[in-house]
Parts: structure tokens; sequence; C-alpha cells
């Protein structure tokens, strides 16, 4: 009955969305057009332009979390722009027309002045910038931010420089066993879809895009219209509404479509398989499958099977692979993608372990859970767990503005607040199901990490 209890209250919580000291009339905001509004979190349209704004007002510190994600990312790039949404985003910080270092007030330099914490990431289907600052640094903050969306510099001499960290970075993940074979599960797994490409990009591609074409990648995707701002925190919505128009409201709609994506992935006619080997200590394997959308139902029940099979010493992974002396670690997961997703299944094997046991040890938990299903209790178990990584991740409003921006990127922000509902459903039925549906081996791609200087051998 207490874990109940606590389903159900962290599951209040989190459709409640953030802490509010009342709940005030909603603001009425020339210019703006209000869309909906969903669990705490209120959306709006500027209707100049279409950029999208979405409001999570938080009395309980006083601070704001300020965010702009681009919907553009590496699903969006072709052989030969490979890694330029990412090389965009460190150029995105050399300066704009009105704020840069040579006039003492970039943006860098602004929020060192504020106290602000600040940074960037890319990932396979968006970009987004973002500050906490105190409440009375935000319309500074907003003003800098703004003028990159349009006036960005992008100049060679900083395209080479950023080009050196970029591609130190990659060389970093090429150091790396586990990254380079999930890189090429991936990579074998997708043959059509953009998500083939590291989101990272290939280093001729980092180390030889004329500025010509960051430029054009620049002004194919930065718009409002391509954008959705969020803030969470203490603010006045009339106020910080006011200050969108003020800065956003100066920029049109892109004078162009913004370019669609609409390759589609093949349906795969059998099971593929990579082997990386290099130097390194333990061996690894990791199985892929395609699942759906990650606006698909199905979501909800796979995070739980995932939850069934890696969360905890008594996942299922762990019982089977760790206890008894296969692997050091395992685990399960979806990388949830505004098109066709990934699942992986994976194990670090221990010392002496063979990959062949390892492998067979991680599809037997698959058949398993397919011939026999789940059970009650593991479902109750892993609903509790999930539902307070949730809550934990949205402590705060840098978590709250971490997890819309995710679900922005998926396209569909709502899910933020219904996710956690959708999870709360999965029955026992819908585990087996999901698991009979999406693995199978014909629709697997397997990856053997084999460490040449441990002697192994596949």
């Amino acid at each position: 009955m207490k874990s109940l209890l606590l389903a159900a209250g962290l599951l209040a919580a989190l459709l409640s969305g953030p802490a509010r000291a009342s709940a005030p009339a909603r603001p009425v905001v020339e210019g703006f057009t209000f869309v909906q509004s969903v669990g705490g979190i209120d959306e709006y349209r500027l209707d100049s332009n279409s950029l999208t704004v979405l409001l999570a007002k938080d009395a309980s510190a006083p601070v704001v979390t300020f965010n702009v994600t681009y919907r553009v990312g590496s699903r969006n790039e072709v052989t030969g722009t490979t890694g330029s949404t990412h090389l965009l985003e460190h150029l995105m910080f050399k300066g704009s027309d009105r704020y840069n270092d040579p006039a003492g007030n970039s943006l860098k330099q602004y929020l060192e002045r504020a106290g602000g914490v600040y940074n960037a990431t890319t990932s396979l289907d968006r970009t987004n910038y973002y500050a906490t600052v105190g409440r009375d640094s935000l319309e500074g903050y907003i003003s800098v931010e703004a003028d990159r969306m349009r006036n960005l510099w992008l100049h060679e001499s900083d395209r080479q420089s950023e080009m050196t960290v970029v591609r130190n970075e990659f060389e970093r993940r090429k150091n790396d066993p586990d990254s380079v074979l999930v890189e090429e599960v991936i990579a074998a797994a997708y043959q059509a879809l953009p998500y083939h490409h590291p989101t990272i990009g290939w280093r001729s591609d980092i180390e030889h895009v004329p500025i010509e074409k960051l430029r054009e990648f620049y002004d194919a995707f930065y718009w409002p219209n391509n954008a959705t701002v969020i803030a969470a925190g203490d603010f006045d919505p009339v106020n910080l509404l006011q200050m969108v128009k003020k800065y956003y409201g100066v920029y049109p709609a892109s004078t162009r479509p913004i370019p669609a994506m609409y390759t589609e992935e093949p349906e795969q006619s059998g099971a593929r398989r990579v082997i990386v080997k290099r130097p390194g200590q333990l061996g690894t394997v990791v199985i892929a499958h395609k699942v759906p959308i990650g606006r698909d139902a199905d979501q909800a029940p796979l995070a739980v099977l995932d939850a069934i099979l890696s969360e905890g010493k008594n996942a299922r992974l762990y019982r089977e692979l760790v206890d008894k002396g296969l692997a050091l670690n395992a685990g399960a997961g979806v990388n949830v993608s505004h098109d066709v997703s990934l699942h992986l299944l994976y194990a670090s094997l221990a010392p002496q372990a063979k990959h062949e046991d390892v492998e067979k040890a991680l599809w037997a938990a698959l058949e398993t859970i397919k011939s026999k299903g789940v059970t009650a209790a593991e479902i109750e178990r892993v609903k509790n767990q999930t539902l307070a990584q949730q809550a934990f991740r949205r402590d705060g409003t840098a978590g709250v503005v971490s997890e819309l921006n995710e679900f922005v990127a998926v396209g569909d922000w709502t899910l933020y607040a219904r996710f956690p509902q959708l999870i709360a459903q999965v029955t026992v039925s819908d585990v087996q199901r999901v698991a009979k549906k999406y693995f199978t081996e014909d629709q697997s791609t397997t990856g053997w990490f084999v460490p040449t200087s441990a002697g192994q051998q596949p």
C-alpha cells in the first residue's frame, strides 16, 4: 500500500507541473496567441513569426532558466555536412552584430558578470541554448540570446579554431571503445535515416566543411518558426512575454519553408552484425532493435520493460548476467527520437567471460519475457522507480527545461506532462506485447567489442 501511495503522490506531482504559489489568470499579451495549457505548462505562439513559447512558472527560488530549442539536429545533415549542427553550436558563441568580445558585451561576458550558468547541446533532433540567471538579469540575457538567432558572426577564422576543438572531441570519443562500438552499431542499424551518421559528424566533414555551407545551414534552420523558447522559474508571465516579443518579434518567419526531412527507413530483412577490434581491457556486447518514433504509445511499455530488465539489483539482467559472473554491468534503454528510435541492450563482459555466452544471456532475458511475460510485482516496482526518477530529473528550473527540451525534440512537448500517466497505465500484457513485437532476431543489429590486448577472440 505504501508503494502505491508513493506512486500516486509522484504522479500527482509530475502532472501538476512546477510549483506555483497560486493559479493566476492566464495572461493576455498583445501579439501572442494562447495555444494550450498542459500539466502546468502554458504554450503561446508569437503571431508575427510563429515562435513557440512555453512558460513554466516556479516561484520557489528567484532564478529563471531560459532556453531556446531549434528543431534541427544531425537528422538534418547529409554526407558532406555531417557535424554541421554541432560545429555551428560552437560558432554560436563567437559573437553577433551587437554582442561580441571586442565590444565587451558578449554572451559569456554578460553571463559571467551576472553569475549565470549557461551551455548548449546538440542531439539527433535538436540544438538548444540555455542559461540560468537571477530574475533581474533575465532581460539582458534574452537580448543577447535573441540577437544571435539571426545576426550571428560566421568567420572563417572562428571555424578553423572551433574545428580543432570539435576534432579533439571527436578523437576523445574514438579513444573510447564502447563509444566506437555503439556508433558502428547505430550506423549498421540505420541504412537510410540520417541517424546513421554520428551527431559529431565524420572527421573529414568536421575538418573540411566550408564556412559557406555552415552559413547556408544557419540560414536554413535558425528562424523563429523553427524554434521553441522555454522559460522556467520565478518570472512574471506578462513581462516575460513582452520581453520575448521585444527581442524575438523583430525577426520575420523564415523566408523559405524550413527544409523537411522526408527519408524513411526501409524494413530490415535480416540480422546484422558488427565487430570492433582495438586495444582495451574488457569486451562489450550490444544488441539493437529499431522501435517506433518517440511519440508512439508503445514508448511507455518499452520504458517499463527496460526498467524491469535493468533498474537495480533486482533487475533481470543484473540477476542473469552480473550475479552469474558474465558481466560487470548490463542494461537496456531506448534512444528516443523524432523518427524511428533505437533500442539498445548491452553488457560489459566480466573478466574471462565469452562474448557468445553474454549474447546468449541477453537474448534469453528477452525470450523469457516474450514467452512468460512479467509479474505484477515487477510492474509495480519499476513504475515507482520510473516515476521517482522522472520527479528527480524535473527538480529545479534547469531540470524542467531540460526535460521539456527533449520532448520538444521528439515532436510533442505535452508528453512532458502526459508520459508519467502513460507509464502508470502500463499493464503486464503491454510489456509482453512490445517484447514480442519488436525484439526479433531478424530485426536485430548486434555488435561486439573485442579487445585485442586481452587476447579475446570472437
